[in-house]
């Protein structure tokens, strides 16, 4: 009797799992089908410098509104939608994501911040990034590919203390 409860115990918490599955796969499916009409939503914003409601004035130094909202809704949209792909890819190599995140949102820092060198120096904050996450990422490779070839670490020392020229070390990037 306790075998049968235990198995319609799993049985009911996978069908829940299953539930929040649809669930949330559902809701990725409506964000990423509507970012083309939320990316259209700058056209909605005042043409103006200055945007007066009844609870609230606000001022740009953007030529108006509707360039403020382009620009930071161009750079959102690309971010949201690299988010969404960190967050669900299942592949070894999906922390190189992160430098694009991270550039899209220095880029919207920019934005927020009203810099006139938009786009200019956000490099200069992403080399570090990339200076982790690339090697990082690479080292992550050659174990996983040092496994499934059954290569030992000797052999990998080996493999890196031969002479190439630099096309073998090209195509040996991607063999």
């Amino acid at each position: 009797m306790t075998k049968q409860n235990n198995k319609l115990t799993e049985v009911s918490q996978s069908q829940d799992k299953g539930k929040k599955s649809l669930i949330v796969g559902g809701l990725l499916v409506i964000i990423i089908a509507s970012t083309p009409i939320l990316f259209y939503t700058y056209e909605s914003f005042p043409n103006s410098t200055v945007w007066e409601t009844y609870f609230f004035t606000l001022e740009t130094n953007f030529p108006s509104w509707i360039n403020f909202a382009y620009y930071l809704i161009g750079k959102s949209i690309p971010l949201l939608l690299l988010l969404i792909w960190f967050f669900t890819c299942k592949h070894w190599w999906h922390w190189i994501i992160l430098v694009p995140i991270a550039m899209y949102s220095f880029q919207i820092w920019g934005v927020l911040n009203e810099s006139n060198g938009m786009d200019e120096v956000e490099l200069i904050y992403v080399i570090p990034l990339m200076m982790v996450l690339v090697p990082f990422v690479y080292l992550i490779r050659a174990k996983l590919f040092s496994k499934v070839r059954g290569n030992d670490l000797a052999a990998f020392e080996a493999e890196l203390g031969q002479n190439r020229t630099l096309w073998q070390q090209i195509i040996d990037l991607f063999r």
